[in-house]
């Protein structure tokens, strides 16, 4: 089971990532209680190692200005969160990119549709921790490499897998103490959790 946490913002949570397992760290660019400056990403990055992919999240902003905070950062990888057009993801095609998207009646589920490596399906509410109707899935059986996001924690993890059988997880708020602040000991709890069932 693939697990990326997100929203991290100090050494600290990408120690704690790195040695929890994590496959993919992510670091919030745009607006959020999450947001983090690209001059303290680079500097991060440099806690994580080449096996752990590093992931820019960006959200409402222009193609072109989510591709330079990715350069000037030096992040592995773009996740494109929301509605972004497909021209966005042409635009940034020199990126491994995630379309990060609610699941709607108009959602293409199928990986790689936009010309993305990752699909993430995520609440209609990114980073609120709000659950969503994994039921959903029933009649949208996403393809490729996908991961399940939107109010995860260590609580719900194993369920919801078995429940929607993704490729990988990803969680933000859910291991938090407070918003935008990680707890450590809730983040190794959901990586162990995540993959008790792989």
């Amino acid at each position: 089971m693939f697990v990326k946490l997100c929203g991290l913002r100090t050494e600290e949570d990408v120690a704690t990532a790195v040695d929890a397992g994590a496959d993919a760290v992510g670091f919030v660019f745009t607006t959020s209680a999450r947001q983090i400056s690209v001059e303290v990403v680079r500097r991060l990055l440099e806690g994580v190692p080449p096996q752990v992919l590093s992931v820019g999240v960006v959200h409402g902003i222009p193609a072109a200005e989510a591709g330079a905070l990715a350069r000037a950062a030096g992040v592995g990888a773009l996740q494109l969160h929301g509605s972004y057009p497909r021209a966005a993801f042409d635009e940034l095609a020199e990126f491994r990119l995630l379309r990060a998207t609610s699941l709607t009646s108009d959602t293409d589920v199928r990986t790689g549709a936009y010309g993305e490596e990752w699909l993430l399906l995520d609440s209609p509410v990114a980073g609120s921790g709000e659950r969503w109707d994994l039921g959903a899935l029933n009649t949208a059986r996403p393809s490729g490499k996908w991961l399940l996001a939107g109010g995860l924690s260590p609580a719900n993890v194993r369920a919801a897998i078995a429940a929607a059988r993704p490729w990988g997880v990803d969680v933000s708020s859910g291991v938090e103490s407070s918003r935008g602040v990680k707890d450590h000991a809730l983040m190794r709890e959901f990586v162990t959790e995540a993959r008790l069932l792989s």
